[in-house]
C-alpha cells in the first residue's frame, strides 16, 4: 500500500466528519484521495476514494436515517471504520483490507429498499471517481480497469459530461508558441 499515512489521516478525518454529520467535509477528503490515487495508481487509494465518496453521499441523504436498516448499517459502519483506523495505526495492511471488505459487505445484510439505495450509491460512486481520475489525465481504459467499472459505463459518463478528451489534450496555440520561442531566443 502506498501512502498508508495519508489513508490513515483520511480515515481519521472522515470519522470526525461522520460524528459531525458533515458530508461536505467527507466529499473533500474523497477528492484528496482521488488526487493521490491518480498519481500513485494504487488500488488501495482508489478503493478508499470510492468508499469515502459513497459514505459522503449516504450521509448527505437525511431521509435514509428513517429507513429500516439504517441503525444497523450505521453502527456497523462506525465499528468497522474504527477498526480500520486501528489496523492502519498498527500498520497491518492486510487487516485493513479485510475491514474495507467488511464495510462493503455490510450492505448485503441490510434489508428493504435501503440496500438497493446504498448499492446504487456505491456503483455511481465508482463511476464518478473513475471520471475524476480520468479528468486527472489517465486514459479511460486504464481508469476503468483500476476502478473495476466497465469501459462502457465510464464512456457513457464521460459523454454526458462537459469534458472531452479533445479538451484535455488541447495544446498551446501555434501563435503563442512562436511568440514564446522568439522571446526566449531574443
Amino acid at each position: 500500500m502506498k501512502e498508508a499515512d495519508n489513508i490513515l489521516r483520511i480515515f481519521i478525518e472522515t470519522r470526525q466528519a461522520l460524528n459531525e454529520g458533515n458530508s461536505f467535509k467527507i466529499k473533500q477528503l474523497s477528492n484528496q484521495t482521488t488526487h493521490s490515487a491518480t498519481i500513485s495508481q494504487d488500488p488501495d487509494n482508489i478503493i478508499v476514494a470510492v468508499l469515502v465518496y459513497a459514505i459522503s453521499k449516504i450521509i448527505e441523504r437525511e431521509n435514509y436515517k428513517n429507513l429500516e436498516g439504517w441503525d444497523e448499517f450505521y453502527y456497523n459502519l462506525l465499528k468497522n471504520w474504527d477498526s480500520a483506523i486501528k489496523s492502519l495505526e498498527k500498520k497491518d495492511i492486510e487487516e485493513f483490507r479485510t475491514i474495507l471488505g467488511k464495510i462493503r459487505n455490510s450492505i448485503n445484510r441490510i434489508g428493504g429498499n435501503m440496500k438497493e439505495y446504498i448499492q446504487d450509491i456505491f456503483l455511481k460512486s465508482q463511476i464518478n471517481k473513475a471520471f475524476k481520475i480520468y479528468e486527472h489525465g489517465l486514459s479511460a481504459e486504464t481508469t476503468a480497469e483500476l476502478l473495476g467499472v466497465s469501459l462502457w459505463d465510464l464512456a457513457s459518463y464521460i459523454g454526458q459530461s462537459s469534458i472531452s478528451e479533445g479538451n484535455l489534450n488541447q495544446g498551446i496555440p501555434v501563435e503563442k508558441r512562436i511568440k514564446t520561442a522568439e522571446e526566449f531566443f531574443a
